[in-house]
């Protein structure tokens, strides 16, 4: 069982910038493929980023590519996703979600439904 528990959430201005942390709890967060969602009003769920248990590898939506950046610290059972340039499309409630199956080195998995547990959100507010 994997308890994740997202914060950093809040109101910025267009162009600013926030860091979301997902605390983890459990021994084998460090074995976990880990990713971030969001989900705007009255639209689907969408994929914003993954990481590998190790960090080596990440995968990001197109929409965020180049303003956003997920990392993890095993230590610390902690995964943050850093965002910068933020737009008004940006606004949505963000979800951290861990996955524990195994791929093979390189895959990471952007569908919601590989993920297996799920934090409570946290909402990005930007205003233009």
């Amino acid at each position: 069982q994997v308890q994740l528990v997202e914060s950093g959430g809040g109101l910025v201005q267009a162009g600013g910038s926030l860091k979301l942390s997902c605390a983890a709890s459990g021994r084998t967060f460090a074995s976990h493929v880990m990713g971030w969602f969001r989900q705007a009003r009255g639209k689907e769920r969408e994929f914003v980023a993954a990481i590998s248990w190790n960090g080596g590898n990440t995968l990001y939506a197109d929409s965020v590519k180049g303003r956003f950046t997920i990392s993890r610290d095993n230590a610390k059972n902690t995964v943050y996703l850093q965002m910068n340039d933020l737009k008004p499309e940006d606004m949505a409630i963000y979800y951290c979600a861990a996955d524990v199956t195994y791929y093979s080195p390189g895959y990471l998995p952007e569908t919601s439904w590989q993920y297996d547990y799920w934090g409570q959100g946290t909402q990005v507010t930007v205003s233009s």
